[in-house]
């Protein structure tokens, strides 16, 4: 191991909790705002142009080369315009059940009388806000009731209200378990898959009375080393310190998480949008040809996922580099070494909760057999309350969102949560 290395394990080693390096700079951060104030004008006159050849009323607009001016300042503001939190816009009254720092526990009220399976969602940290899961949600409050974990963006957490690293993540989620009792079904989707899987561990080894009666991991990098993909090739060819030094930077003065190491968001993106570059560009394309034939039916449909896709928070730099080191550099869930707060996470202790795995043929960011990874582990679960499911031709984002989800996969999941009720 190279020194660099060794000192970010040390910054990992007091209780499992990374301890960043106190010369971080925010100057990328500062460019980065720097560089979206420069391109004011522009964005204004890209308004002005779509103001201009977007007005019905204009002749203009009806010809080839004003619906041309107008889809290219579309383009543009999409792409130079940031985005805040999404809204949820569904059907359902949201009520905030818990309220922490780092993030809140969510209930969409769809105001049924009905008894219906409680569902805890554990929405993903990893760049995104949790209104990813719309569609999800959308998919199961019909006939369940939803709760969501909602996530705070660092950027916006105080200083003062301290550190929040994996280890905290996975105690929000056994606080939510608890507090939702023995008769929850827990759902995590993508990232938290190990976190959610090691937050039941904890509560089995326990004798906790509050255990899930069913878990479904949905494309988890439960075990990365069985099934490799360009996020694991990144974190085997870089050092911890690496990514401590090149992606953690403090949170400039003009935010309320002023002084706060974070992993940015925009960074996210970027890494997100570099894996499949030919995609978004298609993906854009497609919109200027939309726009341009003057169906904006269609274009508007690409434009409302790219306004979700686009819209990103930062994450606490303990966590993405704790989350890097444990997760994706060193596999301790899955390689029996992980504790939590000087307790072994043993997965084997888990018996009455039910597993379901999910996975997508065509994932490329946790490629099957890294969420399957969990039925090795899980080893006192009998196997008539084990269950895995493939689904084939979708890709990460198909496993919980769009049509295959809403008619194949949420199906599916919800017989396995009225089997195991």
């Amino acid at each position: 191991m190279t020194e660099g290395f060794s000192r970010s394990r040390r910054n990992l080693a007091r209780n499992g909790r990374v301890q960043p390096p106190p010369e971080a700079s925010t100057i990328y951060y500062e460019q980065y705002d720097a560089a979206y104030l420069a391109m004011t004008p522009a964005r204004w006159s890209a308004a002005a142009t779509r103001a201009l050849f977007g007005n019905p009323f204009n002749p203009f607009s009806y010809t080839v080369g004003g619906r041309i001016a107008n889809a290219s300042a579309d383009l543009f503001t999409g792409a130079a315009q940031r985005r805040g939190k999404p809204a949820w816009n569904l059907p359902a009254t949201i009520r905030s059940v818990d309220l922490r720092p780092f993030g809140q526990l969510i209930r969409f009220d769809t105001g049924t009388a009905r008894e219906r399976a409680r569902v805890l969602l554990v929405a993903p940290m990893s760049g995104h806000y949790a209104t990813l899961l719309r569609g999800t949600v959308e998919a199961l409050i019909a006939d369940h009731d939803v709760y969501v974990t909602d996530w705070a963006d660092a950027r916006d957490v105080p200083a003062g209200a301290g550190r929040f690293d994996l280890h905290d993540y996975i105690a929000y989620v056994k606080d939510y378990i608890a507090l939702l009792g023995p008769d929850v079904h827990v759902i995590a989707v993508c990232q938290p898959a190990p976190a959610v899987l090691a937050a039941v561990a904890l509560l089995a080894a326990g004798g906790a009375a509050a255990q899930p009666r069913s878990m479904t991991l949905m494309g988890g990098p439960v075990d990365v080393r069985v099934a490799p993909t360009a996020p694991t090739a990144l974190a085997a060819e870089h050092t911890l310190e690496w990514f401590e030094r090149e992606l953690t930077m403090r949170v400039p003065q003009w935010y309320r998480g002023a002084g706060r190491l974070v992993y940015p968001g925009f960074l996210q993106i970027g890494a997100f949008m570099s894996m499949n570059p030919q995609r978004h560009v298609e993906a854009h394309w497609k919109i200027f040809e939309d726009l341009v034939r003057g169906d904006e039916e269609s274009a508007q449909q690409r434009r409302a996922f790219y306004d979700e896709y686009l819209s990103v928070m930062d994450i606490t730099a303990e966590f993405y580099l704790q989350t890097v080191d444990e997760v994706f550099q060193r596999a301790t869930l899955a390689a029996g070494t992980m504790t939590w707060r000087g307790q072994r996470v043993d997965p084997g202790a888990i018996r009455t909760t039910a597993l379901l795995t999910v996975e997508g043929e065509l994932d490329d960011i946790s490629a099957p057999g890294q969420t399957l990874a969990a039925h090795a582990l899980c080893t006192g679960i009998p196997a008539a309350r084990r269950e895995n499911f493939l689904q084939r031709g979708v890709g990460h984002y198909g496993i919980f969102s769009g049509r295959t989800w809403r008619e194949t996969i949420a199906p599916r999941i919800a017989a396995f949560i009225a089997a195991h009720a």
